[in-house]
């Protein structure tokens, strides 16, 4: 059968988007494990709850989205959307590799024994968050102030740590943030404009003032 110029020149588009789109699915696959092998070395595991389902030697379709912890797209597209390591006795300091996790959009690490500073580029590692609980751990340090070019966030949970210093006012340029907790750390100063934030969300911080709390003198 002899094709004329418009078919051929059709098929020859069908067959390169079908290249690019196996390529981009093939890069997608391989650098979320780069992200999830980086947690698991990174990170002591003393109850073994990754050593046990984190296992990258079968890899197979979709096999990355059955480890513990992990929510993928879906089964065919092996990003990763969530991350749910709460509550796993995780010791270690913040996970950079999270930044190859790039389509990331929740990451749970609440609950667990992390400390060392929240990084100062979380913006970049984590740029479309849109969940971010770190509460109960023993990070320590300042809030960095890019969090607030965390532009989709709806959620902050910063509870239970040992965190120093100010609330970033930019934080209040944060027009999607619903939660925001830092109750039971060591903040002082004044905090920022959140309306939609009630006062016992910065309880047990002897320094704060301004807002829902008393007025700064």
């Amino acid at each position: 059968m002899v094709l004329n110029g418009r078919t051929f020149y059709a098929q020859v588009i069908i067959i390169n988007f079908w290249l690019l789109f196996s390529s981009s699915m093939v890069l997608g696959t391989a650098t979320n494990i780069f992200c999830l092998k980086g947690i698991k070395d990174s990170l002591a595991d003393p109850y073994g709850y990754l050593k046990s389902s984190w296992d990258f030697s079968n890899i197979t379709e979709g096999f990355m989205c059955r480890f513990t912890g992990v929510e993928c797209w879906n089964s065919v597209d092996s990003r990763v959307i969530n991350l749910n390591l709460s509550n796993m006795g995780l010791k270690g300091q913040f996970p950079r590799s999270i930044q190859n996790c790039s389509s990331l959009q929740g990451l749970d690490l609440s609950m667990n024994t992390l400390s060392g500073k929240i990084p100062g580029d979380v913006d970049v590692l984590l740029p479309y968050v849109v969940t971010l609980d770190l509460s109960s751990n023993n990070f320590s340090g300042r809030i960095p102030k890019s969090v607030a070019n965390c532009s989709y966030l709806n959620s902050l949970k910063l509870d239970q740590n040992q965190l120093s210093g100010r609330i970033p006012g930019e934080l209040s340029f944060l027009r999607r943030l619903k939660t925001f907790t830092v109750t039971n750390n060591l903040l002082r100063g004044p905090v920022p404009n959140l309306p939609q934030v009630p006062a016992t969300t910065y309880a047990n911080n002897s320094g704060l003032c301004g807002g829902p709390l008393p007025p700064c003198s």
